[in-house]
């Protein structure tokens, strides 16, 4: 109840924004996770040329988000989500109704383009709508964001059973929906003008080198977030050898999300530096990772032995949540604070740049220490890299306080106009 009664008390434009991103990861993930299966069994494509498209479109996403940063500054952080969203929906409904390459290429493009531009844009409009309550508007914006991400794919499986296209259909639906919502409800603000050009903004934000550093520093968080959707589900199923495994995964994050996050975020808040617990929930989710190391093999009894083998594995996803529950909104928070107000959207574009590369090339390490480690004999290996990443970027952030490079104090951001 108490969660509830903290949404009702933000403006309406936050929540409005927390009802988008509740959209957009359910009809992302309604989608994204299929289209792999999709383009090679449905439309007979070969593994490069799926490879391409998959490609393209992360791309588009990760490569641009300076790029809608800098838009959401100068052009308005509202009319950028908007044409984010416009762009999703004829991205997602092209791949509904188009088989060539050409059209799969230009959806991909599409709808990655949409990704880069409203995430930061979101981001700096929730941070300048928020005002001191930051942390506690990230918050419930994860909240928000993970209960779209489980309820994305339980939609999406239930319509593959009548095709792909009716998935496709449906997501573009959505995006649809939210783009006329934000056009008829969300608030324009005034845009402050830049003194800079374009590229002057990105010297000024690239040259800030307290923020660069705290960047590089928080790489590390989003390479064990995705986990969540790589490591410790492959694991659940081998160690319960069974497929549905893969979902109580998620299920733990998305419940210990809505019973939990406002309320850590919000009696943390009260005591303590951010950077402080920033580095406390990065220690918790590289320790997250010691757990699993315990299951050994599959599981080759009956029910019980799938239950043992599945507790450590779901003992590690909660841990990795609550930790990324304690770090996240506040290192929201701590982005808004590294320049000034108007580059808002630009300093979360490059912030999310670098989480990008982050976590493909996180992913790929990932992945090939699975593979190496099952061939050698090393199960433990995949589980050593993200405890030693997460140490990593704990230290990397707790130096970074301690050498005061990072916000010392949080202070709210002018009301917006």
């Amino acid at each position: 109840m108490r969660t509830w009664r903290e949404i009702r008390g933000f403006p309406l434009a936050i929540l409005l924004l927390l009802i988008n991103q509740l959209g957009v990861n359910t009809g992302f993930y309604l989608l994204i996770p299929y289209l792999a299966v999709h383009l090679s069994e449905d439309l007979g494509l070969s593994a490069t040329v799926v490879g391409i498209v998959l490609g393209v479109r992360n791309l588009s996403q990760q490569g641009l988000f300076l790029l809608g940063g800098s838009a959401a500054d100068r052009l308005g952080a509202r009319g950028v989500i908007i044409a984010g969203c416009a762009l999703r929906t004829v991205g997602f409904g092209l791949f509904a109704l188009g088989d060539g390459l050409t059209v799969l290429l230009t959806a991909s493009v599409l709808s990655g383009l949409a990704g880069a531009l409203f995430n930061p844009a979101v981001r700096a409009y929730l941070t300048l709508e928020a005002g001191e309550r930051k942390a506690e508007a990230f918050a419930l914006f994860n909240v928000f964001a993970t209960t779209g991400a489980l309820i994305g794919p339980l939609i999406g499986s239930a319509l593959l059973l009548v095709d792909f296209r009716t998935s496709a259909l449906t997501a573009a639906g959505i995006f649809a929906v939210l783009t006329l919502a934000q056009a008829l409800v969300l608030p324009a603000r005034a845009v402050t003008p830049s003194a800079n050009s374009v590229l002057g903004d990105w010297r000024e934000v690239i040259g800030n080198r307290g923020f660069v550093a705290f960047s590089v520093a928080m790489v590390g968080m989003f390479t064990m977030e995705n986990q969540l959707y790589l490591l410790l589900p492959d694991s659940a199923r081998r160690a319960t050898g069974w497929d549905g495994a893969a979902g109580l995964v998620l299920l733990v994050g998305t419940l210990t999300g809505l019973g939990l996050q406002l309320r850590i975020t919000r009696a943390l808040k009260k005591t303590g530096s951010r950077a402080r617990w920033v580095g406390v929930g990065l220690t918790l989710m590289g320790l997250a990772f010691i757990p699993p190391m315990t299951v050994r093999g599959t599981a080759r009894g009956g029910a019980g032995d799938a239950v043992l083998g599945a507790l450590p594995v779901l003992a590690g996803a909660l841990l990795l949540c609550l930790g990324l529950m304690i770090a996240q909104p506040f290192a929201m928070e701590l982005i808004a604070h590294f320049g000034r107000p108007e580059l808002s959207g630009t300093y979360f574009g490059l912030f999310y740049l670098f989480s990008g590369i982050a976590a493909a090339v996180g992913n790929a390490i990932v992945g090939w220490a699975m593979d190496a480690g099952h061939g050698a004999g090393m199960p433990w290996l995949p589980w050593t890299c993200c405890l030693a990443l997460g140490l990593a970027s704990a230290t990397g952030v707790a130096w970074l306080h301690h050498r005061r490079v990072l916000p010392a104090r949080v202070t709210p951001l002018p009301a917006p106009a």
